[in-house]
């Protein structure tokens, strides 16, 4: 590929990269204020359009008021209610649509150019099918709370967080590689640990463990609760116990707080490794902060987009140790 080809190319894939950083804050917003489940229906193409009269209005909440979100959760809730949940999910929604139109459109024009390799194009459709899968995922774990207990099912919840931040890691990558060279395998130690630790917050999130154990460094006074253990079999309580879901999610963070210095220290401080450091301070306090108000949605909502932002400087890092500059 040409010199010019390879910064064009490297360019779309960054833009579509932020577009699925602002997915993945905006989806963070919508489950905080239990927007998820305001639209009941999975459209593709006819749901890009919005409400447009109060006819349209009356009828998606009419829909809504069926659904046992609304019977046992929101009963007294108005159809201006309903249009301040409604916003926060059609944003979702149409950031997604989005997202797949500035890829598609693209590469079908780098591929009709004949401005892509042959290996270069396969990922690049890889990275469509996975949006593809991306979107089927969401309505999947949507599907989840449309039943007689509204809540989405924390399992899909992590999972459709997981992909996402997949996909926002690969469109990344490949953009690194297409600007700079490597010329030796690049260590993604510490981007794998970021990625296992948002993970587990995704779990944290989905049963809402953030709202218990509000004491830090101590769980309300112990290293390990006692109840870590509670369920039977033992196993359940990685996916439905509070107290060992956001345990998990703080042996993640107390090991980076061990590798992450150590990593920029080995670097010697580089700009990369400078910037890794930073920004896991930032998430730490800002996690520790959502974690002592209870997780109140402006600073649970900063947190995640602190995942993101902690997840790019850890990719960026990564990238640096095995390249030179092109």
């Amino acid at each position: 590929m040409a010199v010019r080809d390879r910064r064009a190319v490297a360019l779309w894939l960054l833009a579509c990269a932020a577009i699925v950083a602002a997915i993945v804050v905006v989806g963070g917003i919508t489950r905080l204020t239990r927007s998820g489940l305001s639209i009941v229906e999975w459209q593709p193409l006819a749901g890009a359009l919005p409400p447009l009269s109060e006819m349209d209005w009356q009828a998606l909440f009419d829909k809504y008021r069926q659904t046992p979100e609304f019977s046992k959760v929101n009963f007294d809730m108005t159809l201006e209610g309903f249009k301040r949940i409604f916003w926060w999910e059609y944003v979702h929604r149409l950031l997604g649509r989005l997202a797949g139109l500035v890829f598609l459109l693209p590469f079908l024009y780098f591929l009709i150019r004949k401005k892509l390799d042959g290996l270069l194009a396969l990922k690049l459709g890889g990275i469509f099918l996975l949006g593809a899968l991306q979107g089927a995922l969401g309505w999947y774990m949507v599907t989840s709370g449309l039943v007689d207990d509204p809540r989405v099912s924390q399992f899909r919840l992590t999972a459709h967080l997981g992909l996402a931040l997949l996909i926002l890691s690969f469109q990344v990558w490949m953009a690194l590689d297409l600007l700079f060279e490597r010329l030796r395998p690049a260590k993604i130690a510490i981007p794998v640990l970021v990625f296992l630790m948002a993970m587990s917050g995704g779990m944290v999130a989905g049963i809402r463990a953030g709202y218990a154990y509000n004491t830090f460094p101590l769980m309300n006074g112990h290293l390990m609760p006692p109840e870590i253990l509670a369920l039977e079999p033992w196993w359940t309580n990685f996916g439905y116990n509070m107290a060992t879901v956001q345990f998990v999610h703080r042996c993640f963070f107390w090991l980076l707080l061990l590798v992450v210095p150590l990593a920029a220290w080995k670097v010697k401080f580089s700009n990369p490794g400078k910037i890794l450091l930073v920004m896991f301070v930032l998430q730490a306090g800002i996690g520790i902060a959502t974690l002592l108000d209870k997780a109140p949605i402006a600073l649970a909502a900063t947190h995640q987009a602190g995942a993101v932002l902690l997840l790019l400087a850890a990719l960026w890092f990564a990238h640096t140790s095995g390249r030179t500059s092109r």
